[in-house]
């Protein structure tokens, strides 16, 4: 792995909390994740909740921690192509897309290479590896200081809104996380969009924070569609996700009495809750978890949501949505 962090990120004040530690050092967060614990890390696209991914005790300590259930993969995160590729076999377009967009938030399945020293409890037991190089500052500086592959699914508990501040780690994981490493609000505000080569061909296993239309103009193809929700190849596909508290009513054009309503656009000016007054998707998709967090904390019992265009990062937005939304049985 590649060498030690900027300085800059060096001993600011921390904070104790429960038994949590909030804090700006990266050193402080580096000495937790290689002494074994569990440290929440911002990313540009959600928190992560991170373990060093060649730990077989520290794997299992984040499906414990989120009560996720262990046939559901995890990322593993690195600072570089040049590491991600001492992980993983990468073909020509996988190659391809790591090049042109990484680091950022886009997520690659490849097969595992022989020898490769991640858990095999992170990739569920299968022989491919979900691996990511983040572009959040932190989150470099991060993963250089500990020079070790690091597994980082969202942070919060599993099935829930995904944590977009340090606040969401807190108030969703508590003292289950040893360090939060406080980066600010996520500038995405959605997980990564991931495209898996584990057949020949690019498969769009998860939308996310890259839009599939830059994808796959990069490919200069459509890509394929892949996943499936009793039997996940990479995070994100179960059927019940991201979901608050209240239940969701998708679609909506106004509010039912005991409803919040989540609106989106201009047609909706005096809307407490507006993904995007101006119909911007990225806006919208920077802002989806926070207000669902919002919205839950006024503790309403169901929340209506308007249309959302399909388009860009909206097919992304809906995907959550739409998850979000399903039956609760998976939901912890």
């Amino acid at each position: 792995m590649t060498s030690s962090s900027s300085s800059c990120y060096r001993d600011p004040p921390s904070i104790a909390t429960g038994k949590t530690l909030l804090t700006h050092s990266v050193t402080q967060a580096a000495e937790a994740l290689i002494a074994g614990k569990l440290v929440a890390f911002p990313t540009e696209t959600v928190y992560g909740l991170g373990a060093d991914a060649t730990r077989d005790a520290a794997v299992a300590q984040v499906f414990a921690a989120k009560g996720r259930p262990r046939f559901n993969p995890l990322i593993v995160h690195v600072p570089s192509l040049e590491d991600a590729v001492a992980l993983g076999e990468f073909s020509p377009e996988a190659s391809e897309l790591a090049k042109l967009f990484w680091p950022g938030p886009l997520t690659l399945v490849v097969p595992r290479r022989k020898g490769c020293p991640v858990s095999l409890l992170a990739s569920a037991g299968m022989p491919s590896l979900a691996i990511r190089v983040p572009k959040h500052p932190l989150a470099q500086a991060l993963l250089k200081a500990v020079r070790l592959p690091v597994v980082a699914p969202s942070a919060n508990p599993s099935g829930r809104i995904s944590p977009t501040t340090a606040a969401h780690v807190e108030a969703g994981l508590g003292s289950k996380v040893s360090v939060i490493l406080d980066g600010g609000p996520s500038a995405i505000g959605l997980e990564s969009t991931i495209v898996g080569f584990l057949d020949g061909r690019a498969r769009l296993l998860r939308p996310g924070g890259l839009a599939r239309a830059e994808i796959e103009s990069a490919l200069g193809h459509r890509l394929g569609v892949g996943g499936d929700a009793k039997k996940p190849s990479a995070p994100g596909q179960l059927e019940s996700h991201y979901a608050p508290r209240a239940r969701l009513r998708l679609n909506a054009r106004g509010a039912k009495k005991g409803e919040a309503y989540l609106a989106f656009g201009a047609a909706y000016p005096d809307a407490a809750f507006n993904l995007s007054p101006a119909g911007d998707l990225t806006e919208a998709a920077a802002n989806l978890f926070r207000l669902l967090h919002e919205i839950d904390a006024t503790g309403v019992k169901a929340i209506a949501v308007a249309p959302i265009p399909g388009e860009g990062l909206g097919e992304a937005i809906n995907d959550r949505l739409t998850r979000a939304a399903a039956p609760r049985s998976q939901v912890k």
